[in-house]
């Protein structure tokens, strides 16, 4: 049951973070067009957790190994060749994720360190940061287990 769910963490969360966002948009239109008073705060709300869809998709791709990818010399190249080309694409995918946790930690505890918060809301400006180096790193532990099961099965 537990494994299920930590298979399927990033469905559940990105549905329930979809729904937020499809809720909040709708009240903002109907709000807008009938009381002709738009609601500001929910476009703060829905612009900050795309981001945070947009990382729940990327790592779903990279657990169901079904990102994009630009594979012209990949597909020329001999079975040793393209075992090559996916270490090195992997190892380029772990260190740009490495990265981006980094700086999103970096803009995080700035954050924090300075008091930011929003403009709608005046929440602290964190909240919404943290999605990025915590699913970032989800991206890397992804990205590891697809890499894993590819080695293991050989399907360079």
């Amino acid at each position: 049951m537990l494994k299920k769910l930590l298979d399927h963490f990033e469905e559940a969360l990105g549905a329930l973070v979809m729904a937020v966002m499809v809720t909040l948009a709708f009240v903002n239109v109907v709000t807008r067009y009938v009381i002709v008073y738009p609601l500001a705060f929910t476009e703060e709300i829905t612009i900050s957790m795309f981001v945070w869809v947009t990382l729940l998709g990327v790592s779903i791709a990279f657990r169901k190994n079904a990102h994009l990818a630009v594979t012209f010399f990949y597909d020329l190249g001999s079975p040793s060749v393209r075992k090559v080309f996916y270490f090195i694409a992997t190892a380029m995918s772990i260190i740009f994720f490495m990265l981006l946790t980094w700086l999103g930690t970096i803009q995080v505890l700035d954050e924090m360190e300075l008091g930011a918060t929003t403009d709608s809301l005046a929440i602290p400006a964190w909240i919404y940061s943290i999605g990025v180096p915590l699913f970032s790193i989800l991206v890397i532990i992804r990205i590891i287990q697809s890499a894993r099961d590819t080695i293991r099965e050989g399907r360079y």
